[in-house]
């Protein structure tokens, strides 16, 4: 399978552009996640493209049992790891290519997929959601305003491989794959970004 460009991405450079103030994806998305996580009666949690972690200040080790870390960058989790010792009892760091059709995937009662769709595509997404059938999945889609997909900034050349995998997103379009696997949409709420792009959260219930 050809090498998945996030390999080549390093976490600081990542993290760093996502917190940009004409960015701020990385605070929306933390404010998301907690919500994400106590919504629902969700012990056993499956974040995918967990990166570094973000969001998991929030994880309550009394009200949660488990949380999967799923990324294909063993450094992100490791990563996670060493951010988060508190969480070790709690935390399942699995490293897998969300593209890989053979990857083998544990249960869990919810899948939260943040700005991660975009990046395997609907098909891969149905497929992975089919394999670890939860009751809940709660996504986070970034729609664009105008053609580019990365926003602008000093750290725009580190994303530039992104372009082989990333697939325009479409609320409707995620909405009508969802309902082909059984999932109707519960929730939806959006996130106005200072660049002019948005994220919306979008709810699925089995």
């Amino acid at each position: 399978m050809k090498e998945n460009p996030w390999n080549n991405i390093d976490l600081d450079d990542y993290e760093n552009h996502m917190k940009l103030d004409s960015v701020k994806q990385l605070q929306v998305m933390n404010n998301v996640m907690y919500d994400q996580f106590y919504r629902y009666n969700t012990p056993n949690i499956m974040i995918l493209g967990i990166a570094g972690g973000n969001g998991l200040n929030h994880i309550n080790v009394d009200k949660i049992e488990k949380v999967y870390g799923i990324d294909v960058n063993k450094d992100y989790l490791d990563e996670c790891k060493k951010r988060y010792p508190n969480l070790d009892s709690i935390f399942c760091p699995l490293q897998i290519d969300l593209q890989d059709e053979d990857a083998v995937f544990p249960n869990a009662d919810i899948v939260i997929a943040n700005l991660l769709i975009e990046y395997i595509g609907y098909d891969n997404f149905k497929r992975v959601i089919k394999k670890v059938n939860p009751t809940y999945v709660s996504c986070l889609i970034q729609i664009n305003q105008d053609s580019t997909f990365v926003s602008d900034s000093p750290y725009l050349d580190v994303f530039k491989d992104l372009d082989q995998i990333h697939h325009q997103m479409s609320e409707e379009e995620l909405t009508q794959s969802m309902q082909s696997i059984n999932y109707n949409m519960i929730y939806i709420n959006e996130s106005e970004l200072p660049n002019g792009k948005k994220l919306v959260r979008l709810d699925y219930k089995r």
